[in-house]
């Protein structure tokens, strides 16, 4: 259950994927400490099965060359009161703001336990995906089109 803006929205956790990984030996360089890390969030709807699938991509990079790339999704089915309450018009669903970043942060955390999995016992375990502020990156509702 996620508490947003005095309205309860009730969802489980359905599935987690792993959308990309890679690691580029060749782009990274261990005498460089320079390093800069990108992250990036997308959504996903499924209208027939009321889930919704949000998407959390990380990127650590060198020299503009990426060295290690990371995305994860989780999918969640939406209970069906929870749903009806979210706006509907003929080609779009808005997830309200807040339940969109409560779900963004539950796959921020799922990234940086797989990222660390994936990585365990290499050299690249030692980046670890820092606390990120969901806040800055969910600005506003979000609209997701319905595809027909």
């Amino acid at each position: 259950m996620a508490n947003t803006d005095n309205n309860t929205v009730g969802f489980k956790l359905k599935q987690i994927t792993t959308e990309q990984f890679a690691i580029i030996k060749d782009a990274f360089d261990n005498t460089n400490n320079e390093i800069s890390m990108s992250i990036g969030v997308k959504f996903g709807l499924n209208i027939d099965e009321k889930a919704i699938a949000s998407f959390v991509k990380v990127q650590f990079e060198q020299n503009k060359k990426t060295f290690l790339i990371s995305e994860i999704a989780n999918h969640f089915n939406i209970d069906k009161t929870a749903w009806n309450s979210f706006s509907i018009n003929k080609d779009k669903l808005t997830l309200p703001r807040g339940f969109a970043s409560h779900l963004v942060m539950l796959t921020v955390g799922t990234l940086r336990g797989v990222l660390h999995s994936k990585t365990e016992n290499t050299e690249f375990n030692q980046f670890i995906l820092p606390t990120i502020n969901v806040v800055e990156l969910i600005i506003d509702d979000v609209e997701l089109e319905i595809e027909k």
